[in-house]
C-alpha cells in the first residue's frame, strides 16, 4: 500500500474548500470533520444535495436572535444548494428536553405545542427560504412508532451510556430525581435523524449528546451516520449570560423595529464582534476589514449601527431599519420620536409620581420617585428634580430614561 496516499489528505477542490469555510464560520465543533469533507466531495461529484437538519422544540411562542445562530447557519448551507430540513419537534416537546436541566422539565400540552409550532414556522421563514425548505414535524414518524417500536428503539442504547450524559450524571450524584421518560428524549431526537436520513445535524453546544445519539442510531439502523455541527450559545445583551427571555437579555425577532435597533445598540463594543460573526450575513473578509478600521481609529459606533441596521432589516425591512436608526438618534439627542403613546388622565393637578404610574411609565410611585432622584425623568425636555412636583391641566411630553415617552393630557 502506498503510504503517501494514506497519510496525505486528499486535494480538495475550490468548491469544497468554500463549502467547508461556510460550514465552519463561527462554529464550535464539526464531528467528524473528515467525514463531512467526504460528503461534500460526493455532493460535488454527483450533484446530489446533502440533507441538513435542524430540530427545534416549540417550547415558547417566540424565537429570539440567539436561536437564529443555528438558523443563519442553516440558511448559509441552503444557499450552497443543500436540502435543509426545519424540523419542528411537536412530539419531543411532549417529553421535554432535559438538556442542561437540574430538574425534570414539565411537558407542554398539545394545545400549547400547536400554537407555538405555528409561530415558529412563520418566524423561521424570515431567515430560511420557504420555497427551498423541507418543513417536517417529528410526530409524523414518532406517533406511528407505538409501544412496540419504542421498546425496540430503547433496546439500542444502554443505561450506562445514558448516564454518561453530564446533566443526568450530576443529578444522579446529587440525589435529584431523573424520570424514566427523560431517557426517551435523546432517543427520539436521534430517531429523527434515522427517519430523515440526515447527512448533517445542527445544534447548540448544549445539544451535543442528543446529536451524537443520532449518529449512533443511524449506524444501528444501517445508515451512513450524520455529521454534527455545534454552534456556540449567543451571549445576550449583558454580554455575560446566554441570551434568554427569562434573563431579559434578548432581542425577539418579532419585536418592533425601534426596540430591536435600540437593543442591538446597547451591546458592548467587544460583544459586537462576536455578534457580527454569529449573526451577520456579511463576509468574514468584510467584517475583518471593518474591525481593522475600528482598530485604526474609526468610531466603533459606526460598526454597531451597521450591525443593528442589518439585524433590524432582516426581520422587518431596510426602510424600517433606517427609520429605527433615526428614532434612536432622536432619542439620544433628547428629541421626541415621531410616534409616542397618547394618554389622557383626569384629576389635575396630579403629582408627578402618580402621573408616571398612571401613564404606565413607572410600575409604582416608589419606582417613579427613584427615577426622579436619578435624574431620569423629563417634562417637555426639562429634567424633573422635585418629587413633590404637581402638574396642572394641560398637555405634556413626559420622558423616562432614553426610550420611554408619552404625551400626557391632564384635565
Amino acid at each position: 500500500m502506498n503510504q503517501e496516499l494514506v497519510t496525505n489528505p486528499p486535494v480538495l477542490s475550490e468548491r469544497v474548500r468554500e463549502a467547508l469555510a461556510v460550514t465552519m464560520r463561527g462554529a464550535e465543533e464539526l464531528i467528524p470533520a473528515d467525514e463531512w469533507t467526504k460528503k461534500l466531495a460526493r455532493w460535488e461529484a454527483t450533484g446530489v444535495p446533502l440533507r441538513i437538519k435542524l430540530g427545534l422544540d416549540p417550547t415558547a411562542p417566540d424565537i429570539h436572535v440567539g436561536h437564529t445562530v443555528v438558523l443563519n447557519k442553516l440558511r448559509q448551507l441552503q444557499d450552497l444548494g443543500h436540502t435543509v430540513i426545519f424540523l419542528i419537534g411537536d412530539f419531543t416537546s411532549m417529553i421535554g428536553d432535559p438538556s442542561g436541566r437540574n430538574t425534570t422539565r414539565p411537558p407542554l400540552t398539545a394545545e400549547q405545542i400547536k400554537v407555538n409550532a405555528e409561530t415558529y414556522r412563520a418566524q423561521a421563514d424570515k431567515i430560511l427560504d420557504p420555497a427551498r425548505t423541507e418543513l417536517r414535524y417529528n410526530s409524523e414518524w414518532s406517533d406511528p412508532l407505538g409501544a412496540r417500536g419504542m421498546i425496540q428503539l430503547a433496546a439500542k442504547y444502554t443505561v450506562a451510556r445514558m448516564m454518561e450524559r453530564d446533566d443526568f450524571n450530576k443529578r444522579f450524584k446529587d440525589g435529584r430525581s431523573i424520570s424514566v421518560h427523560e431517557f426517551l428524549y435523546p432517543l427520539m431526537q436521534g430517531y429523527d435523524s434515522v427517519a430523515l436520513k440526515s447527512d448533517l445535524e445542527l445544534g447548540g453546544t448544549d445539544q451535543k449528546f442528543n446529536l451524537l445519539m443520532g449518529r449512533h442510531l443511524q449506524a444501528e439502523y444501517g445508515q451512513e451516520p450524520q455529521c454534527i455541527l455545534t454552534m456556540p450559545l449567543l451571549e445576550g445583551l449583558d454580554g455575560v449570560d446566554k441570551m434568554s427571555k427569562s434573563k431579559n437579555n434578548y432581542i425577539g425577532i418579532s419585536e418592533d423595529p425601534n426596540t430591536m435597533f435600540a437593543k442591538a445598540m446597547s451591546i458592548s463594543d467587544t460583544l459586537m464582534w462576536r455578534w457580527y460573526t454569529l449573526l451577520s450575513f456579511r463576509s468574514e473578509a468584510d467584517i475583518a476589514a471593518l474591525k481593522k478600521e475600528v482598530d485604526g481609529g474609526r468610531n466603533p459606533r459606526d460598526a454597531k449601527v451597521a450591525l443593528a441596521k442589518e439585524i433590524t432589516a432582516r426581520f422587518h425591512s431596510p426602510a424600517a431599519a433606517a427609520a429605527a436608526e433615526q428614532d434612536f438618534v432622536n432619542r439620544s439627542k433628547g428629541g421626541v420620536p415621531d410616534e409616542i403613546p397618547e394618554v389622557t388622565l383626569p384629576g389635575a393637578p396630579l403629582g408627578i409620581a402618580q402621573l408616571l404610574k398612571q401613564a404606565n411609565l413607572a410600575p409604582s410611585t416608589s419606582e417613579a420617585n427613584r427615577l426622579i432622584e436619578g435624574g431620569g425623568v423629563r417634562i417637555d425636555s426639562s429634567v424633573v428634580s422635585d418629587k413633590g412636583l404637581k402638574l396642572g391641566a394641560g398637555t405634556y411630553v413626559v420622558q423616562v430614561g432614553k426610550r420611554k415617552f408619552a404625551r400626557v393630557t391632564l384635565g
